[in-house]
């Protein structure tokens, strides 16, 4: 994969999923202490539903270092390999916002609430870290991997922030009004 692609690639799907959290209000992550009127809103078993969710994570993580980072091979199955990546990201950040609007139904007598400030930075944090691994793994199949201090990762998540900034305006600095369709 040429190495512009590489990075074109990486920073508009960083762009995308930084704003990705502050763009939504359904649930992307399994987070035990959300979803107040959820199904297991109370008891252990939501902070393993939660567990789980972050291996499944972790391991799709593993599985996109493995899987893209090896060797030289052409743009088109690199793209085509980020693709069903991609398809499996999205299918697994489904699952959180299925399981709410089923536990919503379940109990129509609760509102449903919305994400707090810290559930999306949890959100943003995770694709940080997803990216991460993609841009790991695109290094990797390109040639050698450099080692990074604490000071790249700083600077990295510090860009990512940034990319952030819009979906942040978009979300509690810009007014809502209620009558009117945006």
């Amino acid at each position: 994969m040429d190495q512009t692609l590489a990075i074109v690639l990486l920073i508009l799907l960083s762009l995308v999923t930084a704003n990705l959290p502050f763009a939504t209000h359904k649930p992307l992550l399994v987070l035990p202490w959300a979803a107040p009127g959820g199904r297991f809103a109370q008891g252990p078993m939501r902070w393993f539903e939660s567990l789980l969710f972050f291996v499944v994570l972790a391991g799709l993580g593993a599985g996109t270092l493995w899987w893209v980072g090896q060797g030289l091979m052409s743009p088109i199955g690199m793209l085509l390999r980020v693709a069903i990546l991609l398809v499996l990201v999205v299918a697994l950040m489904a699952y959180p916002s299925v399981v709410a609007r089923r536990s919503a139904s379940e109990m129509a007598s609760t509102p449903a609430a919305g994400k707090s400030f810290f559930d999306r930075l949890v959100e943003v944090l995770v694709f940080y870290a997803l990216v991460g691994v993609l841009a790991f793994a695109f290094e990797a199949s390109m040639g050698n991997v450099f080692v990074q201090g604490w000071e790249f990762y700083a600077i990295t998540l510090s860009l990512f922030l940034v990319m952030a900034y819009p979906g942040y305006v978009y979300r509690y600095l810009m007014r809502h009004r209620p009558g009117k369709t945006s």
